[in-house]
């Protein structure tokens, strides 16, 4: 594995460890998220279940879901849902 590929792996650990830990916020509300891709600084989600269709879903994904990202993963610049 190269140098570049490493560093997109560890990039997408530490994305899906964000995930990870905002989960049980989501399915708690009856949701949940699945990670669809990471390119470059950009990462790339679908919002499920209620969420799809909640009418707060732009908040909870720039307050929560962009933000507890770019805490684990600065190298993120912007989280957007597909």
């Amino acid at each position: 594995m190269n140098h570049t590929n490493q560093i997109h792996e560890a990039l997408v650990t530490k994305v899906m460890e964000a995930l990870d830990s905002i989960r049980p916020f989501l399915q708690k509300d009856g949701g949940d998220i699945e990670l669809v891709d990471v390119q470059e600084k950009k990462v790339f989600v679908k919002l499920l279940g209620s969420c799809s269709s909640c009418g707060i879903s732009s908040s909870t994904m720039k307050l929560g879901i962009e933000s507890t990202i770019k805490q684990r993963a600065p190298e993120i610049e912007e989280v957007v849902s597909v």
